[in-house]
């Protein structure tokens, strides 16, 4: 069995980490890096900490509008998949590179591979939403995270090899949390463990809107106490861009970006997590720390339950509320065991 498989961004190098072990056990893989994350603290650094395989080409494609990125990947990735002809192209979430890779291999007639499928936001203003429904749309397979996930597929009447799989994130996690508890991260940055609040913000809908990212940084400005927030690279360009002095927040440490070890250290002894990232919801589930959710909606529906997850929007007043809120520590395993990459590349193997 051979597998082409497309990642891109931060997000699917996480989860090509378990998947690709899986795979080279017993199979080959093919591994095309689109570039879409550019930056070696948001790509270089994965593939080193997460035992990632160096992938046997790389596009180059960097930033840009997402007609012009996902072109340039399209017309790359095709020449690819005539070269290497494989069983199957495998892509995860709903990047452009998703999106890029399922449409070239359905021109192909190559069956393709969706791991996270099945996810909506409802909100096709999202890219992230538009991505993942037309991916879901002409993938041959289809591993879901969860039951939810399952049903949103069932009313577009998408039935046939769909799988609850569970989450390759958990999988992740399970696999290197030993490790990055040995990180040095908090000694780095003198922050102290459940001393302090983590920060993510990137989505678009938050940082393209002066109003919404002006709303946070005034929630921000008033929760008592030290913010750790990892900065994008786009983030800091559009704030830079809006005349906005991040110094002036209190007690606001802002750090590079940090690889997925350190990341996952600074969630498990985070006080609380305030972010609009999908991923960042997810671990901050897996590793039991109560989050904040700076977005409108959510994918990650399952995790509201108990305020384990709160959805706040650009709110001031809400943000400040659900910082606040309570929620058990005890989270129940609504993911999947740990054993998704294994089920996936069994399924997989077994359709041949």
């Amino acid at each position: 069995m051979k597998i082409v498989t497309v990642l891109g961004a931060r997000p699917q190098f996480i989860k090509a980490g378990p998947v690709s072990r899986e795979i080279r056990k017993n199979h080959e893989e093919i591994i095309i890096h689109t570039g879409q994350h550019y930056d070696a603290n948001m790509s270089d650094i994965f593939f080193t900490e997460l035992n990632i395989p160096k992938p046997d080409y790389h596009l180059n494609v960097g930033s840009g509008s997402h007609g012009v990125q996902t072109a340039n990947m399209l017309i790359q990735i095709e020449e690819i998949l005539l070269k290497e002809t494989p069983d199957y192209v495998l892509v995860y979430g709903d990047t452009n590179s998703t999106l890029a890779g399922s449409l070239a291999a359905s021109k192909l007639h190559i069956p393709i591979v969706h791991v996270e499928a099945g996810l909506r936001s409802f909100n096709k203003k999202m890219p992230e939403e538009v991505n993942r429904i037309l991916t879901d749309h002409v993938s041959s397979f289809l591993f879901c995270p969860s039951d939810t996930s399952v049903n949103n597929l069932k009313e577009e009447n998408i039935t046939k090899h769909v799988y609850n799989v569970g989450d390759v994130m958990y999988d992740a996690v399970r696999y290197n949390q030993d490790i990055a508890d040995k990180s040095t991260i908090l000694t780095d940055i003198g922050a102290a463990s459940k001393d302090y609040y983590l920060i993510t913000v990137h989505r678009a809908e938050n940082t393209e809107d002066r109003e919404r990212i002006e709303n946070i940084l005034a929630a921000f400005s008033q929760i008592e106490g030290t913010k750790v927030w990892p900065i994008h690279p786009r983030t800091k360009n559009k704030l830079l861009s809006y005349g906005i002095d991040l110094d002036k927040i209190p007690g606001l440490k802002v750090i590079e970006p940090i690889g997925y070890l350190d990341m996952l250290c600074l969630e498990k002894n985070a006080k609380k997590i305030l972010t609009d990232s999908g991923g960042v919801q997810k671990e901050a589930y897996f590793v039991q720390t109560p989050c904040v959710t700076l977005r409108d909606e959510t994918e990650w529906i399952e995790t509201l339950k108990d305020n384990a997850n709160v959805l706040v929007g650009a709110n001031t007043e809400k943000i400040l509320e659900a910082v606040q809120l309570t929620c058990d520590s005890d989270y129940p395993p609504i993911f999947g065991s740990g054993n998704t990459s294994e089920q996936i590349v069994k399924i997989l193997s077994d359709n041949q």
